[in-house]
Parts: C-alpha cells; sequence; structure tokens
C-alpha cells in the first residue's frame, strides 16, 4: 500500500499546473474522484460558504461556541466531490452519495494541508467551523470527508459487522492521498506538511492514521478521539452501566449516582447528565452496537460487552494499539460527558508510552472541556470552551514540526488570556 501511494505522489509532481494565480478553478482534479465541481470563491470560511452555498450548518450545528470567532475572508478554490461508492446515506448537494468530499485551497498558499474526517455520524462540512476556518486562514490547504457513512443509520452500509466503521479509515487515507496529489496540481509542488485533525470520531481517526498510515503525515492534532479497545475500554463498555443506572439516580439513588461516577463519568459534571441521557448516551450505545454487534435483541441498557467475546473479534478491526509513528497532540475535556476521559484519553495516553511512543505525544487534559462546545453557551460559567485549546494546540504542533518541542503534558487550567497549553 505504502509503495502505490508514494508511486502516484511521484507520477503527478511530472505535470504541475501554473501557481496561486490565476486561480483556473476548473483545472484542478481530485484524483479518484467519481465526480466533482469547483468554484472560484471570494471567502473560503464559513462567513463566505454560509453565503454563497458551499457548506451545511447542519453540518457543523452545535459543535462550537457562538461566540469562536471567524477569521477575516480568504479567496480560493472550492472543490465538491465524492469517490465512488455503493451506500447513498448522505444527501448534501443534492447528490444522495457517500464518499463525498470538500477540498480548499486558498489563494494565498502556506505550503501545507490539513486533513480530517467528520466527527460523530455527520457529513463533510462538519469541520469547517472548529477546524477548516483556521486552517485557510492560516494558508493551509483543508480537505474533510464524510467517512464513506453518514447519519444514525450508518451501521447498515457494509456486509458485515465493523464493515462501516472499517471504511471511516479507509476514506481519510484515500482523500489524504487524493488532496496531495490535487494539491500539487494546484500549486505546482506536493504539500511540505500534511497535519491530520479531528474532533471526537474524526480524533480517532487522526490516532488510527498516524498508527496505520503514518507516511502519509507529518503529525497530528487529536481533539477528544473516540478510543476503540478489543479488550475494552469502549463506548460499548461504559455506556450500559449508565444507561442502566441513571433513573434510579434520578429518583434519588445515592447508588445510582456512585454507579455512573465508576463508570468513568467525573464527579462534578452531574449538571450535563440530564441533557446527554436525553441527547447522546442511548443513541450512541444503540448505533455502535448495531455496528459492531447486531444480532443482539437485548435493551440496550443491559447489554454486556464483556459476556459476547465474539464482539472483540469485531472491535479488534478497528482498535488502536498506540504505536503511533508521527508526532501527536491530544486534547480531551475533564468534563467530557460522552466520552469520559478516565476511559478514554487517559488510557490511550498510557498506551501509547506502553507501546514506546510517549516521546511523539502530548497530552493536555482541559479543565472544564465538555465532549463539544455546543453547551458552552448554556453554561458559561461551568463549560470552557475547547476549540481555543485546539487552535493552540494546531499552533503547537506547527512548532513541534519546525523543531520547537511543545510543553510536556499537562492538565491545563482555566485562563483568561485564552488556552495556553502550559
Amino acid at each position: 500500500m505504502r509503495a502505490l501511494v508514494l508511486a502516484g505522489l511521484l507520477l503527478t509532481v511530472a505535470a504541475p499546473v501554473a501557481d496561486a494565480a490565476p486561480r483556473a478553478c476548473d483545472r484542478v482534479r481530485v484524483p479518484g474522484a467519481a465526480h466533482q465541481v469547483a468554484a472560484c470563491l471570494d471567502d473560503l470560511t464559513t462567513t463566505g460558504t454560509v453565503a454563497s452555498g458551499h457548506t451545511v450548518q447542519a453540518d457543523w450545528a452545535g459543535l462550537t461556541s457562538a461566540g469562536l470567532p471567524v477569521p477575516p475572508g480568504v479567496p480560493g478554490i472550492q472543490i465538491d466531490g465524492y469517490f465512488p461508492d455503493s451506500s447513498t446515506s448522505n444527501t448534501n448537494n443534492g447528490w444522495n452519495h457517500d464518499a463525498q468530499f470538500v477540498l480548499r485551497l486558498p489563494d494565498r498558499w502556506n505550503g501545507g494541508l490539513v486533513v480530517s474526517g467528520a466527527p460523530g455520524v455527520r457529513r463533510q462540512y462538519a469541520n469547517d467551523r472548529a477546524i477548516g476556518d483556521q486552517a485557510v486562514a492560516d494558508g493551509y490547504a483543508f480537505a474533510s470527508t464524510d467517512k464513506g457513512n453518514t447519519g444514525a443509520e450508518f451501521y447498515t452500509d457494509g456486509v458485515r459487522p465493523g464493515d462501516a466503521l472499517a471504511e471511516w479509515n479507509s476514506r481519510v487515507t484515500q482523500l489524504a492521498v487524493a488532496a496531495k496529489l490535487a494539491v500539487a496540481q494546484r500549486y505546482g509542488r506536493l504539500p511540505s506538511r500534511t497535519i491530520a485533525a479531528g474532533l471526537s470520531n474524526g480524533g480517532y481517526l487522526v490516532r488510527w492514521q498516524l498508527e496505520n498510515r503514518p507516511w502519509l503525515y507529518d503529525g497530528g492534532v487529536d481533539w477528544e478521539g473516540t478510543l476503540w479497545r478489543a479488550d475494552g475500554p469502549n463506548l460499548l463498555t461504559f455506556l450500559p452501566p449508565v444507561l442502566r443506572a441513571y433513573p434510579a439516580y434520578v429518583a434519588g439513588s445515592a447508588a445510582a449516582h456512585q454507579a455512573i461516577l465508576d463508570a468513568g463519568f467525573a464527579p462534578g459534571s452531574e449538571f450535563l447528565w440530564d441533557y446527554h441521557y436525553r441527547v447522546y448516551w442511548e443513541l450512541t450505545q444503540r448505533i455502535y452496537r448495531e455496528e459492531v454487534d447486531p444480532a443482539f435483541d437485548g435493551a440496550d441498557a443491559d447489554y454486556d460487552y464483556a459476556a459476547r467475546p465474539a464482539v472483540a473479534r469485531v472491535v479488534s478491526r478497528i482498535s488502536l494499539t498506540g504505536r503511533i509513528g508521527k508526532p501527536l497532540i491530544t486534547l480531551h475535556g475533564t468534563l467530557d460527558t460522552l466520552l469520559p476521559i478516565s476511559r478514554d484519553s487517559d488510557v490511550y495516553d498510557r498506551m501509547i508510552t506502553a507501546a514506546g511512543r510517549a516521546g511523539l505525544h502530548r497530552y493536555y487534559r482541559i479543565e472544564g472541556g465538555n465532549h463539544v462546545d455546543g453547551l458552552v453557551d448554556v453554561y458559561p460559567q461551568a463549560l470552557r470552551p475547547m476549540a481555543p485549546c485546539f487552535r493552540t494546540a494546531f499552533t503547537a504542533m506547527v512548532a513541534w514540526l519546525n523543531g520547537v518541542r511543545p510543553p510536556g503534558s499537562a492538565t491545563i487550567a482555566p485562563s483568561a488570556g485564552g488556552c495556553p497549553l502550559s
């Protein structure tokens, strides 16, 4: 696989297209795309793409706080398209076709490329506010994929249990290769550095790519990536106990309260439990259980992952190992009430150390951060937005690649000055 990827990259630079001006929108082709549409835009940030119809706000709704700044206008080329695929859950652009992607190529290019996959089961524009705006404002080309299937019934894609999740990883690899080649066409040379970046499931994709396809990237920033381990913990081990305990907790049971804490959820996060019970916990448990264990026919609150050993073999297909091959910065909020920090990034940090890769990792525990920033506007005194920390971490990753090592791993207290990682 690696040899084929590198051979493809070398073949591309044989026929470069002219540099940034003129834009030549229709001259850039995304290799492997079954369909694409290119547009020259005055602004590639969400301020411009909302007005021009080149993003879908529903894709990124609720992921960031209302106060997250939008950078000034960034002119350039946007290419929307899709790769060959047989599933049809993504209705963006009226295509009813999965494996959709977006590629943004700013006129003022800094030589870099940021590659991302959508968080949750969202679509290709989901990272536009949280990651894409700052990336293009800093001069990076930016590429994002819907991961090959979307929505609350993503598990209907594929033939075998686990196929839909496994496709997520292959679609990010596919986009990374294709985006490098398209960048070379646009600017006349391959990107000098490629950074993987993602939130939640997108953070999982960063981890998997740096473990399994490290030659495609120079580094990555993982914002609360989902942890999949065949022997646990994973969301199928900590969500069922919470679903069982929560009704009794609401009725006043101290034992049920302790059971939720024992499942990994942080003391002090109780004010978030009702929202997550109603919106996230049951839905998340159900759809991922449908993906890896469709034969189970009981109540989700009764699910016992340890009692179903065959499922571990399915999860092993998409499991993480900690054997990262390029520098990685991980961020995780201490009040994450979907993927609790003690069952996710704390564990992944130990996995990286056990794999002998601690020198490639920085782990910042963000005090007061939740899984996504949408509730910051509801609880401004209790929650801290994660997006400013991501932007600081991204800057730290760039400095690391330039030879300036970031501060050591730490728990980051709230600061009036943004989110300094020290």
